[in-house]
């Protein structure tokens, strides 16, 4: 069972909303982050990437950082850019991706269901990555970034999202990338009971985005309990900003790979090895893979199309991947890329960037790209529910949810 809660949500005042919503902090490096918010003081990345307010020499990680986004936060509440609902609410905020639109409800779910493996995870963390946010969290008061969760479809909550839905939104606005967000605020007390005991019922939720985050918030909300040890359980420091979006209504897109070089082999005895275990096809044009077991590969100046060899496929809910498949079969045996989540020989690109980013990183800072199939969400719940953990980088979900709708205060 699948607590969600309504909460007293800090949101922006009504009209702001697109001068502050902002995409997640983790999505930019520094000096994106630093190019982002320029002509924009209302952006809610000032205060999820503080450092921006500092010259580049600043240590980011620094106390004054944190304690800047705190007074930032602070003071836009003051001025009442944001505004703090003055009884739990649920609020229903929908993405519209070309054509393509998912619904999730935004609450708060619990660091108890957490660690009893309700809420169900597939990435391991890095524990220096988890600080950062546990400052920022600590220091500012609040969570800031709503955690991506994902639940099995359920009808009774699919007819109250469209029940909520046929009235006018609280917010619509579309962004930069052309991603349209609207968000409905849900105050009738039956109906957030309803919404609420509808949860109990789902089961499992899974942590589709935001692994660091989630685990930032519990280690937060622990402190906050031995810091309290007279907690009953009803403090808002038991709880965690989140979304829940049903599986059905959700995309993965790619999440492809580079190498720097293909360590120390020539192309010709590199492409010997691939043909070992992919089938290899030279293709006229570039063209994602169609189906899983397909890769494509792009290699000084040719497109090639990889089809994993049925004898090297497992079925395991991790090994059946296919960019474990990769890894194991080529990335490292082949390229000595033993570790990727700390190998500096291999980067990450995000689907949303296309094949023609693949071609220049290959064609200039690196020296082969691997297009993959995009995992499943299928496959997610399945690695998640066998207690197991995906390689790094093995999913990319679009459209991005926005940072600064919605504000969570502990």
């Amino acid at each position: 069972m699948a607590v969600v809660k309504p909460f007293c949500c800090v949101h922006p005042a009504r009209g702001l909303e697109q001068k502050i919503a902002a995409l997640p902090y983790d999505v930019y490096n520094r000096e994106e982050a630093r190019r982002a918010v320029e002509g924009k003081p209302l952006s809610f990345l000032n205060i999820d990437r503080p450092e921006t307010q500092f010259g580049p020499e600043q240590d980011m990680y620094a106390q004054e950082v944190y304690e800047a986004a705190k007074e930032r936060l602070q003071k836009m509440q003051e001025d009442g850019s944001f505004v703090k609902e003055e009884s739990p609410v649920y609020y229903i905020y929908e993405l519209t991706m070309e054509g393509r639109s998912q619904t999730g409800i935004v609450g708060c779910a619990s660091i108890d269901d957490y660690e009893q493996q309700v809420i169900k995870k597939h990435e391991k963390t890095r524990a220096e990555k988890e600080e950062d946010r546990i400052r920022h969290v600590d220091i500012c008061g609040a969570q800031t970034g709503p955690i991506f969760l994902a639940y099995r479809s359920h009808g009774r909550i699919r007819d109250i999202i469209g029940g909520i839905k046929a009235a006018e939104p609280e917010f619509s606005f579309e962004t930069e990338d052309s991603i349209r967000h609207a968000g409905w605020k849900v105050t009738e007390k039956s109906v957030l009971l309803e919404l609420e005991q509808a949860f109990l019922q789902v089961g499992n939720v899974y942590i589709a985005d935001g692994h660091h985050r989630t685990a930032s918030a519990v280690k937060v909300g622990q402190k906050r309990r031995k810091a309290y040890p007279d907690y009953d359980g009803t403090e808002d420091f038991n709880y965690f900003l989140s979304v829940l979006f049903p599986d059905d209504e959700l995309m993965i897109m790619d999440y492809n790979r580079v190498v720097k070089d293909l360590n120390g082999l020539t192309m010709e005895a590199f492409l010997g090895m691939v043909s070992e275990k992919f089938e290899t096809i030279l293709m006229e044009e570039p063209e994602r893979p169609q189906e899983k077991g397909q890769i494509t590969m792009y290699l000084r100046g040719y497109w090639f199309r990889l089809i994993a060899r049925r004898e090297y496929i497992q079925e395991d809910p991790v090994e059946g991947l296919d960019v474990a498949y990769l890894q194991r079969e080529l990335l490292g045996p082949v390229l000595g890329i033993r570790d990727p989540r700390t190998d500096q020989r291999i980067d990450f690109v995000g689907g949303i960037r296309g094949m023609e980013e693949l071609k220049r990183r290959a064609d200039s800072d690196m020296e082969v790209a691997f297009a993959m199939y995009p995992t499943s969400i299928q496959e997610l719940f399945a690695v998640a529910d066998a207690g197991l953990l995906m390689p790094p980088k093995s999913t990319w979900f679009e459209p991005k949810l926005r940072s600064g709708l919605f504000i969570h205060e502990i």
